[in-house]
């Protein structure tokens, strides 16, 4: 549809200029009209669906030889098929006996096939062949620029796309290494709490329950109300301390729902950190503690925990797959927008993990 607009509209230009300038009657208007547009086509689209996909595949070098080459080329197939049309012309009898173009087509149909495409025609008709191709050149040029604009944002899109989806099925698995692991250390829990004969089991019973009713279902969503996640922390919290004597130095602080209203945040972020806290820190004998504090500071999420451990050969063992991945989920869910310290010195691990919850 774009190929026929294009040389109609050059057509009828073309046939108004022969009429109003040259002062050619309507079939001489249109038979050279014709000529002119067929020749332009033929150089047209042996370069662009000829030679072109051929020069593109080659290297640069060798492209840009070519193509400097296909100039005098082209011009040579212009000028042979500006000739044997007023040959054929010339043949049916078609001439022009008026104005300032009488005798055009007898004059060019005499000439020797050596004469039409000599050398000095080729530069004489240089110009004319630049000037009435490059039009079509320049809309051919500007479309191709397009396609590949639109061809390229699409390219974009599916790729995005992509990566949403790759980062939805990532933020799922890490997620759900979290429920079977998390289950695993609390059964342990309530079967040690049950071999005591312990009368707080009940009550575990029933934070065990709230607490899998969360990671079940309420972390489900990529993101929920901030005050759900610290709920579900102190549960935690609260259910893995029971575990101790009051004795332990188990300290925690948490902010008030009001501090929360409005914020959201992606779930059990924080919940790597608080298990391996109980499971690692809590062994020296002298001075076990274990602090866990949570405060929200003009729509940042601060979480702060610390605890002793006992010296060992294999450092990256406290934590170890878990923490990473939670650096993975904080890397997709809030990417810039987190800062993550992990310091580990004279038996103390200490975790700081601040997320901007507005950006």
């Amino acid at each position: 549809m774009f190929h026929s607009l294009m040389w109609l509209s050059f057509a009828f230009l073309l046939f108004l200029s022969y009429r109003l300038a040259y002062q050619l009657t309507y079939f001489n208007s249109f038979i050279l009209t014709l000529r002119m547009c067929v020749v332009n086509m033929i150089v047209f689209y042996i370069f662009f669906y000829l030679l072109l996909p051929k020069v593109l595949k080659l290297s640069f070098g060798l492209a840009i030889f070519y193509l400097i080459i296909s100039l005098p080329v082209l011009i040579i197939f212009w000028l042979l098929s500006t000739y044997f049309f007023s040959i054929t012309y010339h043949y049916l009898g078609f001439e022009i006996l008026e104005g300032e173009l009488k005798g055009a087509i007898t004059a060019s149909a005499n000439q020797t096939f050596w004469e039409a495409i000599s050398f000095s025609r080729i530069i004489s008709q240089a110009i004319i062949f630049i000037s009435l191709l490059s039009p079509f050149f320049f809309v051919k040029i500007l479309f191709e620029i397009s396609k590949l604009y639109s061809r390229t944002i699409k390219i974009q899109n599916q790729k995005n796309l992509l990566e949403i989806q790759n980062i939805n099925i990532e933020k799922d698995f890490l997620k759900s290494q979290l429920n079977p692991h998390f289950l695993f250390n609390t059964l342990n829990n309530l079967y040690s709490l049950s071999l005591k004969k312990d009368n707080t089991v009940p009550e575990v019973i029933l934070n065990l329950s709230d607490t899998m009713s969360y990671t079940l279902y309420e972390s489900n969503s990529e993101k929920l109300e901030l005050w759900k996640e610290i709920a579900f922390v102190k549960n935690y919290f609260e259910l893995e301390k029971m575990r101790y004597s009051v004795d332990k130095k188990i300290h925690c602080e948490f902010p008030a729902e009001t501090d929360c209203k409005g914020l959201k945040i992606a779930p059990l972020l924080t919940f790597t950190f608080i298990e391996n806290a109980f499971k690692y820190g809590l062994k020296s004998k002298e001075s076990a503690f274990l602090n866990l504090k949570i405060k929200i500071e003009s729509g940042n999420f601060i979480f702060l925990i610390e605890n002793d451990f006992e010296a060992i050969k294999n450092e990256n063992s406290h934590g170890g797959i878990g923490i990473e991945n939670v650096k993975k989920r904080l890397q997709l869910i809030y990417p810039n927008n987190f800062d993550l310290e992990i310091l580990s010195s004279q038996n103390i691990f200490k975790v700081k993990l601040t997320i901007n919850l507005i950006k």
